[in-house]
């Protein structure tokens, strides 16, 4: 990657995450008056004058607890840290310097990055206040004050990260990156995928459920391609959602299906098939993306012959409208049938950019017409007279007819079939629109 990488660290409820959502320009890492909201790395992009740079949000870091989260939380942040080529240390200008800024300092000394301590909540505009004065015993140089919530500092602030990057010596970006969002329910074993990739603990995981909040997007590059994973907070039923932090994470749960090429369902085996489950997989068909079955812990139930079979039985009928996504029996932990899923992804990513030749597909509708007669009302029978690909990811076709009342459901079904197994469309949904002649 010829990106350069900022870690945006410091001690919770400072305004780190406020900070990060200014200098990428929106909204994407959760902020809330409750310490401790983030959890993980979070990556996004800034640009200032014409460059950019990657910028990592993370978990406030709490040095002396012994908390499992809170420890989790600091080794995402340490891992940040290790990666970044700049660290942003914030600090709260209303509170002073506390005792934890200056364990975090000394943290950040021993990791020789250059480090540039932000002092935020300096929301009045000219002289600092006396307690501004206190971050030089940090020893980390000249403090910045800044406010995150107004964006002041903030140009001050990004001409003296980008001193640090030599922009000269970048390559050109290449080739196609292919998003992919992991969504499913609460401890379906997403965040375990995720490090299984990546090889490393890109994502804090834990038997307790809810632990992702945000979501997190992991870069990979393997023989198959270049990938961008996201990692999304399990989504559970509407009554089940109790407090504010966790409807921002259904919300950017939503998001990263939106933005995403290839969704991978995840299904807890050791618990089957739920209706929680295929309404997960029912936002992913709504958006139109390429999906994945993906059964997790399949290493972990007890099978026979006939057990993979009887599952497959099971997603068939409970996932029926989807019938067009592929399924693969995974293990996170293990690594089994990983290499499986990334050519699924990578195939039904195709599909869903697949582009037919006007002339192919009115070749078909012609085959297909012949074959099964359109249906008929009160002696109307239903004239297609030729159909078009209007646009990608999902494929949509536009079919002009004489009356689009005579287009019946099932004749629509019948057509989309023949269309998936004409030009091979295999893991994507198919959008049909119906158009009479002379309609705009």
């Amino acid at each position: 990657m010829n990106k350069y990488v900022i870690a945006i660290v410091g001690r919770p409820n400072v305004g780190k995450s406020t900070l990060f959502n200014k200098l990428i320009g929106q909204r994407l890492s959760i902020v809330d008056d409750t310490p401790g909201v983030t959890r993980d790395r979070i990556y996004g992009e800034v640009e200032w004058l014409g460059k950019t740079a990657f910028i990592v949000d993370t978990g406030g870091i709490e040095p002396k607890s012994d908390d499992i989260i809170l420890s989790q939380m600091r080794r995402q942040a340490q891992l940040a840290i290790d990666t970044a080529n700049v660290i942003l240390l914030v600090t709260d200008g209303k509170s002073g310097m506390v005792a934890t800024d200056m364990d975090i300092a000394q943290m950040l000394q021993k990791s020789g990055k250059p480090v540039i301590v932000c002092v935020n909540k300096c929301d009045s505009i000219g002289e600092p206040s006396p307690e501004f004065y206190e971050f030089y015993n940090l020893g980390l140089g000249d403090p910045v004050q800044i406010s995150a919530v107004h964006g002041h500092g903030t140009g001050d602030l990004l001409d003296k990260v980008f001193s640090y990057f030599d922009f000269n010596n970048d390559m050109e970006e290449d080739s196609t990156v292919i998003n992919v969002a992991v969504i499913g329910k609460p401890n379906a074993g997403k965040s375990s995928l995720v490090n299984k990739i990546t090889d490393e603990e890109r994502c804090i995981v834990s038997d307790i459920a809810g632990t992702t909040r945000d979501s997190i997007d992991t870069l990979v590059e393997n023989k198959y391609g270049k990938f961008n994973f996201t990692d999304t907070a399990g989504l559970r039923r509407r009554s089940k959602v109790y407090d504010n932090i966790e409807k921002y994470s259904i919300i950017r749960a939503k998001m990263a299906i939106e933005r995403s090429d290839v969704c991978v369902i995840m299904i807890d085996a050791t618990e089957g098939v739920t209706e929680q489950d295929t309404k997960v997989a029912g936002l992913a068909h709504e958006a139109g993306r390429a999906c994945i079955i993906a059964v997790n812990k399949w290493d972990a139930i007890e099978k026979n012959d006939k057990t993979m079979q009887e599952f497959r039985k099971k997603i068939d009928l409970d996932f029926a409208f989807m019938s067009y996504a592929p399924q693969v029996f995974i293990s996170a932990k293990t690594g089994m049938r990983i290499d499986k899923l990334f050519e699924y992804i990578v195939s039904c990513y195709q599909s869903s950019m697949r582009r037919i030749k006007t002339g192919m597909l009115n070749e078909l509708l012609a085959q297909a017409t012949t074959r099964v007669q359109p249906p008929s009302d009160k002696g109307k029978r239903l004239k297609i007279y030729y159909m078009t690909q209007a646009s990608v990811k999902p494929p949509t076709f536009v079919f002009f007819c004489n009356n689009a009342q005579l287009f019946h459901f099932s004749y629509q079904r019948y057509l989309e079939n023949r269309i998936r197994e004409s030009f091979g469309l295999e893991g994507t949904p198919i959008r049909i629109i119906i158009r009479e002649r002379g309609e705009k």
